[in-house]
């Protein structure tokens, strides 16, 4: 079994008669939707068009949710249905920037993740969702598609149809008839300040400055559920890349630092106590950040493997624990292996970068598919390192830093999506100011005219680092998903 949804857009008169019916079956809070109806007007008076948009989860056949999960909360089930369980949540929002839909939102009842499951309750008793009951033209069909006889397969197999950003390679089954680009695609119509029964904040102050809100007879989104995912992850996450820079560099540049042959000295009791204090601050960033704070250990004891989430929870564990061990042998004046030392180097590299890979598995925010996150997250650890213990490194790491940032935000970006983030960090001054002279050139200036003054350089440059990991973290999640 294989369920999808059909959208029929030449039956569809915008009544929300399935939005309703979503909302009393499921007893949805106001303020977030499971399926929503988006209005997209094109043209001039009198030559106008209106179009209708059922829009909901597409329970994807590679569901980006479900990958990105720590712990299967979110679950594809045997008949082709992609289901949540809110018991398993611990509210990480991590699925939110996974789903290049919009589909997902953090119930404020229960403070977990939930979205459309194709009310499964009611399909496993052999009865349809009440959003294609209710519907009174029969424009949403839902239906198996390994079942040749299905209404949905005739229909999909008999009409041209399509689906929402198909590029995303998550094979969504929501086929729309009809659908119109204007629609389906959320650049293609912005936001603008006010719709059919509401005025509300400028578009810039919600999704930058976008192309098209002054062309008279260009599509203008007229009504639309709000954007459940703006900003879900916010400055708790932003100051986590940042302290995590600072935990994994205080090893790093250290060790390597001054020793005649690689991990042949230990690391200084010092270094060792402000990466364990800097790790520790991660580690109490990101438990905050969860909507469910007291499940947090359940990334390490209900485990999904195929996260990067728990996968990370697993890496700044083990380099807490390798840490630890080497504050424990340097109070006892031990010997440190060098075996140990290297080890912990190890994990601390895979500390600074391990976000990378989970960034690369939030499918809705294209800024972070790149390339180059890797390696400048890296960079950005030996910089913080490098601030605190070996100050003669940043002319050097610096300009590094600061090329890696360019590649970043004015590099050759491969969606439209990608595009406006990036243009969304240059116009903000805070990239100007922040990063660009309090981050990079006005250390390099101190530290190539005044030696005195290293210190002074050090932590002008700490600052442009956490400046720039916010707007990393912002800028992306403005762009509009739905």
């Amino acid at each position: 079994m294989n369920y999808a949804f059909l959208i029929d857009n030449r039956r569809c008169i915008g009544c929300h008669a399935c939005s309703v019916a979503c909302k009393a079956e499921h007893e949805v809070p106001l303020g977030v939707a499971r399926t929503w109806v988006k209005y997209v007007d094109k043209g001039v008076f009198p030559e106008t068009r209106r179009t209708f948009q059922v829009t909901r989860c597409n329970h994807c056949e590679d569901a980006p949710c479900v990958e990105i999960c720590p712990t299967t909360a979110l679950f594809r089930r045997r008949d082709g249905i992609v289901d949540f369980d809110s018991r398993r949540c611990i509210g990480c929002k991590a699925c939110m920037q996974g789903c290049p839909y919009d589909a997902l939102y953090i119930d404020p009842q229960t403070e977990t993740a939930a979205k459309c499951n194709f009310c499964a309750h009611k399909v496993e008793v052999g009865l349809e969702p009440p959003c294609v009951t209710v519907c009174p033209t029969q424009a949403i069909v839902a239906g198996d598609l390994d079942d040749a006889t299905s209404r949905i397969v005739h229909l999909t197999g008999r009409l041209p149809v399509q689906v929402r950003k198909p590029e995303k390679g998550t094979r969504p089954k929501v086929f729309y008839v009809e659908g119109d680009a204007a629609a389906l695609v959320p650049l293609a119509a912005p936001p603008a300040s006010d719709y059919m029964w509401a005025q509300g904040p400028p578009p810039s102050a919600l999704s930058g400055a976008m192309p098209g809100l002054d062309v008279a007879g260009a599509p203008r989104r007229t009504y639309a559920a709000r954007e459940q995912h703006r900003n879900s992850w916010g400055w708790k996450v932003s100051a986590y890349l940042w302290t995590k820079s600072l935990a994994a560099g205080a090893f790093l540049v250290p060790a390597v630092r001054g020793a005649r042959a690689p991990w042949s000295e230990p690391v200084p009791l010092p270094a060792l106590l402000v990466a364990l204090l800097a790790l520790a601050a991660t580690g109490v960033l990101l438990v905050w950040d969860l909507r469910q704070p007291k499940r947090f250990l359940w990334t390490l004891t209900r485990p999904q493997w195929r996260s990067w989430l728990t996968r990370g929870s697993y890496v700044i564990a083990a380099y807490g624990l390798a840490l630890a061990a080497q504050v424990a042998l340097a109070v006892a004046r031990r010997p440190v292996p060098s075996a140990l030392i290297a080890l912990t180097a190890l994990l601390a590299a895979a500390t600074a970068t391990y976000t990378a890979f989970l960034f690369g598995q939030a499918k809705g925010r294209d800024l972070w598919q790149s390339p180059l996150l890797g390696p400048h997250l890296l960079v950005q650890a030996l910089v913080a390192g490098a601030a605190l213990f070996a100050r003669p490194w940043l002319p050097v790491l610096l300009p590094i830093s600061g090329l890696l940032v360019a590649g970043e935000v004015w590099g050759r970006h491969a969606t439209e999506d990608a595009r406006l983030a990036a243009r969304l960090i240059q116009d903000d001054r805070r990239f100007t100011t922040g990063v660009l002279v309090i981050g990079h050139l006005l250390p390099l200036s101190i530290l190539w005219g005044v030696s005195s003054f290293q210190g002074m350089a050090a932590a002008l440059a700490l600052f442009g680092l956490f400046v720039w990991e916010h707007l990393y973290v912002q800028a992306p999640q403005q762009v509009p998903l739905a």
